[in-house]
């Protein structure tokens, strides 16, 4: 029985070794590409488009993030100063490339009346002044890992 039981052992941790994978990024189209013995995982989308929406929307709850299929949607979110109004957004990104037309959001806003959430109209900058917050940190993101290292 104890024979087995170290065997049963000896087996888990010989699953637990450690990876032989690689990540590769390419600079052209910032996608990100995983390496492993069973082949390689390309994100599907712009990673400077993806880590500069996760940089951007860090502060709001996140409900899903699709690496794979570039949708990042947030949990609802109140203001701390304002708890009768809450937001979310959902984020596509539809490239491979950073570009400007690659990016597509979506802002939804609900407010509180006599304690039941109701859907109200969203302000059109919102949408327009988050993409440009979204681009503006994904090309940040691309000078600093393109910047000469001394």
């Amino acid at each position: 029985m104890r024979i087995l039981a170290l065997i049963a052992c000896g087996l888990l941790l010989a699953g637990c070794g450690s990876s032989n994978g690689d990540v590769i990024q390419d600079s052209d189209t910032g996608s990100t590409a995983i390496s492993s013995g069973s082949g390689q995982r390309t994100l599907g989308v712009n990673s400077y488009l993806w880590h500069a929406t996760l940089d951007t929307l860090s502060f709001m709850p996140l409900a899903s993030a699709d690496p794979f299929g570039g949708v990042i949607i947030t949990d609802w979110y109140s203001a701390p100063q304002n708890q009768d109004e809450r937001l979310k957004v959902t984020v596509y990104i539809l490239d491979r490339h950073l570009r400007a037309d690659g990016i597509r959001v979506a802002v939804f806003r609900q407010t509180k009346t006599g304690g039941v959430w109701q859907d109200a109209d969203v302000n059109p900058d919102t949408a327009t002044k988050l993409t440009d917050a979204i681009l503006t940190r994904a090309r940040e993101l691309r000078l600093a890992t393109q910047a000469p290292k001394s």
